[in-house]
């Protein structure tokens, strides 16, 4: 559980609504149900539009990432790179077929199958960066959908405005019309700007920087399942991969 992003998004709705509380204002006048309807309806709507359903699909389930992010360990990731190797030198390339077939993470797992299999260096060089470039290109933009909805979301506020303004000069002669009109307009403001830059550009943010993370975790993978292709030695891979440590 990442305990920074509860407390992140706790801070930030409280300090809000504390502010506004001691500023004089009702914290239940902030609660508009037509603002909430146009602002994340009509976002929703405009990413819908723009988006494959594969896309979304799947930036939907990297949310899950805000709160439990994937876990890469670097120091047991180079601890089992070395041990790879040392039985690699000791035993051949075939006693790693078992180990591949335990690996939960299929980047691994297809990379140890491929020095299994003997594939020549640079086709394995190949393969690696491609599955490394496309996984990289897929992941950001579903990354990018919630980008997408922090730059939709003020504009819709906007509209939202502009409507709950139509409808409060329509009621000019009736003031409960009226005043339900207004709110509705800033409230629909307050939703669009607040949304943004309180959810969707953090999740967009924080789904990267764990793309990042995962990123550099798996090319230190492929450096040194690289490495033991090249028959090097287990010290001199370890060596080599130490600069991952300083990545983290």
């Amino acid at each position: 559980m990442d305990k920074l992003s509860i407390t992140g998004l706790f801070v930030a709705i409280v300090a809000i609504y504390l502010g506004f509380f001691i500023d004089g204002g009702s914290v239940t006048a902030l609660l508009e149900l037509p603002a909430f309807i146009i602002v994340v309806g009509g976002t929703l709507g405009a990413v819908l539009l723009q988006s494959s359903a594969q896309q979304f699909r799947h930036a939907i389930s990297l949310l899950k990432w805000i709160f439990v992010p994937p876990k890469y360990d670097v120091e047991q990731g180079i601890s089992d790179i070395v041990s790879w190797s040392e039985r690699a030198r000791e035993q051949g390339y075939l006693a790693l077929e078992d180990t591949a077939l335990d690996q939960e993470d299929t980047f691994v797992r297809k990379g140890l199958n491929l020095l299994v299999d003997g594939v020549e260096l640079d086709n394995f060089r190949a393969s690696l960066e491609l599955d490394l470039d496309l996984y990289r290109e897929h992941s950001l933009r579903s990354a990018n959908i919630f980008e997408s909805m922090g730059g939709y979301s003020p504009t819709i506020g906007i509209l939202g405005a502009v409507l709950g303004l139509i409808h409060a000069m329509s009621n000019l002669s009736d003031p409960d019309l009226l005043g339900q009109g207004i709110a509705t307009a800033f409230v629909a403001t307050i939703y669009g700007v607040g949304f943004a830059n309180l959810l969707y550009i953090p999740i967009a943010n924080k789904i990267r920087a764990i793309i990042h993370q995962q990123t550099m975790y798996r090319e230190m993978i492929a450096e040194g399942l690289l490495s033991i292709a090249q028959a090097e030695n287990p010290h001199a891979i370890e060596n080599k991969l130490s600069a991952f440590r300083l990545k983290q």
